[in-house]
């Protein structure tokens, strides 16, 4: 899955989730407060990466997430390891 692919796929399945509109989702966003998410809401976040990505992250994984980019990062990170 290349760049492209990550984002066009989180942006679809973060946006049904969390009931965000998709023109939200950009690299440069707070991904916390732009899906408002709660500590209860990570635990949602974890299983619908695991459906739509193949991997389950960990709660270290999300100490580095400020932005929709470090996301991206993070899913590039895990998907080149995975291959």
């Amino acid at each position: 899955m290349n760049r492209e692919e990550i984002i066009n796929t989180t942006k679809r399945f973060l946006s049904e989730e969390f009931e965000v509109d998709e023109s939200m989702i950009i690299p440069e966003n707070n991904l916390q407060n732009t899906l408002d998410l709660d500590s209860l809401d990570y635990v949602d976040l974890v299983v619908v990466i695991e459906e739509n990505l193949g991997f389950k992250p960990t709660a270290d994984d999300f100490k580095a997430i400020d932005t929709f980019t470090d996301f991206y990062n993070l899913v590039e990170q895990k998907l080149a390891s995975m291959a």
